[in-house]
């Protein structure tokens, strides 16, 4: 780690290289520079969420279809898995396909 000696001859040779002149021009730019870099990161970090935010979306909208549907067809719908309702789906809507062909 860098202690307060190394920080204090850091800004020492910085102050004899630039002069005081330069050092409030320097500070605003890397502050610049900074603010530029965290507002890329939190676009960055947007973009990523928006992505995968309609994905989640629709996987819950799936879901839900699915058991609204199973409730529909007087499917027990407690501790059953999402494919578990499909093959209960689809038999009751065979079944149904039956009856009314007969």
């Amino acid at each position: 780690m860098i202690g307060p000696t190394e920080t204090m001859l850091i800004f020492a040779i910085i102050l004899l290289l630039f002069g005081a002149d330069k050092l409030p021009e320097m500070a605003r730019s890397l502050g610049k520079a900074m603010g530029e870099f965290k507002k890329a990161q939190k676009e960055a970090e947007y973009e990523l969420s928006e992505r995968q935010y309609p994905k989640k979306v629709a996987e819950k909208g799936k879901a839900d279809k699915i058991k609204r549907m199973a409730e529909e067809l007087k499917i027990k719908t407690e501790g059953r898995t999402e494919d578990e309702l499909l093959d209960e789906i689809q038999k009751e809507l065979s079944k149904q396909a039956k009856e009314q062909n007969v």
